[in-house]
């Protein structure tokens, strides 16, 4: 076999082989470079997604989102602190007079300085059940507009907040038959701790009990005084009779 035939048998399998090698490194630079991007930040006054078979409650973040974030919070939590940052630096001071302080803008609105949590312990404790949550917000709410929602965006809404609250499923349908028979809990106060063992006070009433002992002893004592100068005074009058 000629030289050169040679040498391109054992030359084109080994620039094949560079040129696998090649591919895959570079594809695994590529692979690198991707894991490390970053995880986006999600913006917490988005939208929500509706799921491909969206419940009540489902309607009802959406619902949320448009008439009561503002205000209530992307959680929930109220106008917090922390919630006002999630806005524009323009944005966050509500009361600032022209926007919703003393004077507000035209067909404008002063706003409360406290807004109430609506998802969370304690929330929604002014309302006995879903029905009474329901007629409060259709109402009353949202703030800026009252009365403005429908009667469905309204069920929706209050499906939401029953579900994000832990007292219903999200499961069905929320209607005034059903939302009779939701009722909201009352947050429990914490037990009244019990007194350690051996420190149990001993007055009873008015406390009388705890100067029980030294009256007696005291009594007592003056029992004896009088015994012992009644018996001297018996026999200080036998010596003056036998004189």
């Amino acid at each position: 076999m000629p030289a050169r035939n040679l040498s391109r048998l054992i030359l084109i399998p080994f620039g094949i082989a560079l040129l696998l090698a090649g591919l895959f490194f570079d594809g695994g630079q590529a692979s690198s470079v991707r894991q490390a991007a970053p995880t986006p930040t999600p913006d917490r006054l988005a939208q929500p997604i509706l799921p491909a078979i969206p419940s009540q409650a489902d309607y009802g973040a959406q619902v949320y989102w448009l008439s009561c974030l503002p205000c209530h919070g992307d959680r929930g939590q109220g106008l917090t602190d922390e919630f006002r940052a999630v806005y524009p630096p323009e944005d966050r001071n509500c009361w600032t007079s022209g926007c919703h302080g003393e004077r507000p803008y035209e067909h404008g609105f002063r706003l409360p300085r406290e807004i109430p949590a609506v998802i969370g312990p304690g929330a929604l404790q002014n309302f006995p059940n879903a029905a009474a949550l329901y007629a409060y917000t259709r109402a009353a709410m949202p703030f800026w507009k009252p009365g403005s929602l429908t009667e469905e965006e309204t069920w929706r809404v209050t499906a939401f907040l029953l579900r994000q609250n832990g007292l219903w499923t999200g499961v069905g349908e929320l209607d005034a038959a059903a939302a009779a028979e939701i009722p909201i809990l009352r947050a429990t106060p914490p037990p009244t701790p019990l007194p350690a063992p051996g420190r149990v006070p001993v007055e009873t009433g008015d406390g009388g009990g705890r100067w029980a002992l030294p009256a007696a002893g005291a009594l007592t004592l003056l029992l004896i005084l009088f015994l012992i100068l009644r018996r001297k005074r018996a026999s200080s009058n036998l010596d003056e009779s036998l004189e």
